[in-house]
């Protein structure tokens, strides 16, 4: 039986048997592994963002044949079809949607009234009582160590901060892969941890073996935050290919971001109406020129080349911090097990 402390109550509000979160990475949180996150005791998290409508249904399905645990979607608010992709989620049950950016008062007062608990991903104190106060059920706070998209608060500062602002459940994310760190993140008053790149490494994952095998052998010190990609603070492995997005000027950058959101487009079957609506509607609630725009469609097109195609020589290789301290492939049970065990054991050394 595990340490009482790991009952937490995340573990309630989701419905799961660990306080134990895989995010929804874009091209890499598909059906097979977020089923096994969640039939493993875990919350697993469908990526939308990279889906069609029809797509994420299918997803959806497969994910419920394969487990009857609860499990999540991770949606972009501004996508032109939101509202469509919230009555699928509230008609088929889903148990909870995460979003990496701010969802509207509108979209989480919908949801809360369906019963699907919302959980934003924040960087920053104020964001955390921001959500909290249009209300969110939980939050996921990244601190800087974490992959893709990142603040630039170390998780050890911010998960503090945002567990003394707000009264609801906190998930720490950002350099967690183990059962000490899940120890860490209790400590610091925290309900659970969210992991990406532990997740991305495991066997259910369908990223590629060659490009897993560049994961493995890369260093804590082998990752770069840049905002070269798409005009946005992002964590990736530090490769010939970013070095080069870095190097080059702003002006060189726009035309072959442009061409990158045209494929974006035409791979997630947006009609140019629609991706006209949604980045005008980025536009004005972000505040950004129009090259920044078409820069901001460029990190799924070269996360795709890696992720799917399996061709990192032209793509990029979203990772936290944590990528250094990874050596191996375990399934995802495995892996959940592993931290489970390893927290138990950590308690009880510090109990004793």
């Amino acid at each position: 039986m595990s340490h009482p402390a790991l009952n937490t109550r995340i573990c309630e509000l989701f419905g799961v048997e660990y306080p134990i979160v895989q995010t929804g990475m874009g091209w890499v949180a598909g059906a097979r592994l977020t089923s096994a996150t969640s039939a493993a005791g875990g919350l697993g998290i469908l990526a939308s963002a990279t889906m069609t409508y029809d797509e994420l249904r299918k997803a959806i399905g497969e994910v419920k044949d394969r487990t009857d645990k609860p499990f999540g979607v991770n949606l972009v608010t501004g996508q032109p079809d939101i509202d469509r992709r919230l009555d699928l989620l509230i008609g088929e049950g889903v148990k909870v949607a995460s979003f990496a950016q701010a969802p509207s008062r509108e979209v989480i007062a919908k949801l809360r009234d369906a019963g699907v608990v919302t959980v934003p991903t924040i960087g920053a104190k104020r964001h955390a009582e921001k959500m909290a106060e249009w209300g969110v059920d939980a939050v996921i706070a990244q601190g800087a160590e974490g992959g893709g998209h990142t603040g630039v608060v170390p998780t050890s500062l911010l998960l503090p901060q945002v567990v003394d602002a707000i009264d609801i459940p906190v998930l720490g994310a950002g350099g967690f892969t183990d059962g000490r760190g899940l120890v860490a993140a209790l400590a610091w008053g925290a309900d659970g941890i969210a992991m990406g790149t532990r997740f991305l490494l495991t066997k259910e994952s369908t990223v590629p073996d060659g490009v897993k095998q560049i994961y493995l052998e890369t260093p804590v010190t082998g990752t770069v935050v840049t905002t070269a990609i798409d005009g946005y603070p992002q964590r990736v492995i530090r490769t010939e290919m970013v070095e080069g997005i870095e190097a080059s000027s702003v002006v060189t950058r726009f035309p072959k971001a442009l061409r990158h959101a045209l494929a974006f487009r035409k791979v997630t079957k947006t009609s140019y109406r629609d991706l006209l609506a949604q980045g005008l509607a980025m536009k004005k609630s972000e505040d950004l020129t129009w090259s920044q725009l078409a820069m901001a469609a460029n990190a799924p097109m070269l996360i795709k080349a890696s992720m799917v195609d399996g061709r990192p020589e032209v793509g990029i290789l979203p990772t936290g911090q944590g990528i250094g301290v990874i050596d191996e492939l375990p399934t995802v049970a495995e892996l959940l097990e592993r931290i489970m065990a390893e927290a138990d054991t950590t308690l009880r050394r510090l109990n004793s």
